[in-house]
């Protein structure tokens, strides 16, 4: 039986979609605040939610003993509860079923020995990825369930770029099956590219930084963070030392995230302006335009999201948009590398 074969290439774009189903609920489960309302963690028993009245009063009951509840929840009723149980439910279980979907298929492939020695190794480090962005999702969890009913926004953002560098290198693994011919490599633009997807990675952590904060839902305006003002001076003096303003501080974090949006578009056009000077295959050329257009659509959504005050539907959709953005740079740059 041939190694690496279409099956190998259906089961790692199936990883690839389930991740993004996974973000997208995981965005609205941040943006309704849902999070918080699942107390602990089985792994195995917490697969079904709750199936009758009294396990649904136990788990109430649960949540009510956890700062969420006592300092900004006690007016909840048990159907506000199942509301907000629901996507972190959900969250948990499409987690679980990625989970299914990596192990059982790559134990399959590896003892029917369909699987190249490359391909193999790539595999068992998404398997360890994999692992690990889940031990992040209960690690981030735990940060609210102290005295601060909210998670820690360094590790919710920890545990989205994790998610996020996940997908891309299946991605990328799946792309090194799809597309396995060598080719000759433009070092200089190649390196371009690396640099533009490093920028785009720091920021959608400083995206992860803002939705952590709730810093969305101040300095609604565009392009000026108030009126007349394209720096508002809480920006400098809400955290001590400085520093702090511009990870710890709503309006510090929202202003660097407003400029690496301007960042992040610059470097994009560059690299659509340089691919002009040099020879391009059909793949290439497409993937820079669908690049530049998605980003184009990423920064209107960012701007919508902030002057309509981030509207659940919006906020998810500049989450996804981030996502496809993700997508187009990482396949953007595996046509530019050996």
């Amino acid at each position: 039986m041939k190694k690496d074969n279409k099956k190998v290439i259906y089961w790692l774009l199936t990883g690839c979609f389930l991740i993004f189903i996974m973000v997208v609920v995981g965005g609205i489960t941040r943006l309704t605040h849902s999070g918080l309302s699942i107390s602990n963690y089985k792994l195995i028993s917490g697969t079904l939610p709750p199936m009758n009245e009294a396990e649904w009063h136990e788990a109430f009951d649960l949540y009510k003993q956890y700062p969420e509840y006592k300092k900004l929840n006690n007016h909840f009723n048990l159907q506000d509860f199942k509301d907000i149980y629901f996507w972190e439910w959900l969250h948990r279980f499409i987690g679980r079923m990625i989970g299914l979907v990596f192990i059982i298929p790559f134990l399959y492939f590896l003892i029917t020995k369909q699987l190249t020695k490359p391909t193999i190794k790539k595999s068992i480090i998404l398997l360890c990825m994999g692992a690990f962005q889940g031990f992040m999702g209960w690690y981030m969890v735990k940060s609210g369930l102290v005295d601060n009913p909210d998670v820690s926004h360094y590790r919710l953002a920890a545990h989205l770029i994790t998610a996020f560098i996940t997908f891309a290198y299946t991605f990328w693994v799946t792309l090194d099956l799809i597309l396995p011919n060598k080719k000759k490599v433009n070092i200089g633009f190649r390196n371009l590219i690396r640099w533009g997807l490093a920028v785009l990675i720091i920021q959608i952590i400083y995206g992860a930084f803002v939705a952590g904060l709730d810093a969305g839902f101040i300095h609604n305006h565009w392009p000026m963070m108030s009126e007349g003002k394209f720096m508002h001076e809480t920006v400098y003096i809400e955290q001590t030392p400085f520093y702090k303003n511009l990870i710890e501080g709503k309006s510090g974090v929202q202003f660097v995230h407003r400029i690496l949006a301007y960042v992040v578009v610059i470097f994009i056009f560059i690299i659509w302006r340089k691919s002009k000077t040099i020879n391009l295959t059909i793949i290439q050329a497409k993937a820079i335009n669908y690049l530049l257009l998605i980003v184009g659509l990423q920064f209107i959504l960012g701007v919508f999201t902030i002057l309509l005050n981030v509207p659940v539907w919006l906020g998810v959709a500049h989450q996804v948009g981030a996502f496809f953005l993700l997508s187009a740079m990482t396949f953007t740059l595996h046509r530019f590398t050996k």
